[in-house]
């Protein structure tokens, strides 16, 4: 198994009211993908819960059955379109931990 953890900050310039939508939109989005993307086996997106010690707004946390199906989940047109319509144009910075179990 591969996990593959994401952390996103958001662009400053967003509304709080912006924000809020835009992470509905990657949860929805992200973890509609299951099913969609073959050997990607869950996906979490975490959007609320976040403590004042945070410094990240959005975390996506994705089981993978394999360093192959990581690669093909990568340019996979459905996380492709996902990336390009609801995440990319609405983050500022972006973390990656990619490991195996």
């Amino acid at each position: 198994m591969v996990k593959h953890i994401i952390l996103w900050t958001l662009r400053p310039e967003l509304s709080e009211e912006e924000k809020t939508e835009v992470k509905r939109g990657i949860k929805a989005g992200l973890e509609g993908l299951v099913g969609q993307v073959p050997g990607l086996e869950s996906v979490t997106v975490r959007i609320d819960g976040r403590l004042p010690t945070s410094n990240a707004d959005v975390m996506l946390d994705c089981t993978l059955t394999s360093f192959d199906a990581l690669k093909a989940y990568a340019t996979h047109p459905a996380h492709v379109e996902v990336a390009d319509t609801r995440v990319r144009p609405f983050t500022a910075q972006r973390s990656c931990l990619d490991y195996e179990e």
